[in-house]
């Protein structure tokens, strides 16, 4: 797994910048990207958060959490502002529900068929749309939604 200050060192190397560079770069004291990239020091979560925000990448991408360098308000702009209907938007009045198949997949489809592994996205989704970035893609889908009617 890769750490945080690898993951800054490689964000800061990609872009040609030295240590103090991009200290400066994001307002921090001059050995301060030093400290992060060698682990004598953890970036707080503002920290976090700023230097994610200054490379374009998400904080799970910085902390080595991910490989994948997108921010979730990219993806989650882009799912508000499309022309598609949205996702969460129900067509119709849902189907009565049957019995589950027998899990014939792989250990990922044993595991999301558990009504554990459920609650728990469950808790998560709801967890991240009460958050205030979720509050804000739902005022944002909403207000989509009343200027198109």
């Amino acid at each position: 797994m890769v750490t945080l200050g690898q993951r800054i060192e490689e964000l800061r190397t990609e872009r040609g910048l030295s240590r103090p560079a991009l200290s400066a770069a994001l307002g921090l004291p001059k050995g301060a990207a030093e400290k992060f990239e060698t682990g004598r020091q953890t970036p707080t979560k503002e920290q976090q958060e700023k230097i994610a925000a200054y490379f374009g990448v998400s904080v799970f991408y910085l902390r080595g959490e991910s490989s994948d360098r997108t921010r979730q308000e990219d993806w989650m702009d882009a799912a508000a502002y499309s022309d598609e209907e949205p996702v969460f938007v129900p067509k119709a009045a849902p189907k009565p529900k049957k019995a589950p198949e027998p899990v014939q997949g792989g250990m990922l489809d044993a595991m999301l068929a558990s009504k554990q592994v459920q609650e728990l996205l469950r808790a998560t989704v709801l967890d991240t749309l009460r958050s205030p970035e979720g509050q804000a893609l739902i005022a944002k889908a909403v207000r989509k939604e009343l200027e198109r009617k």
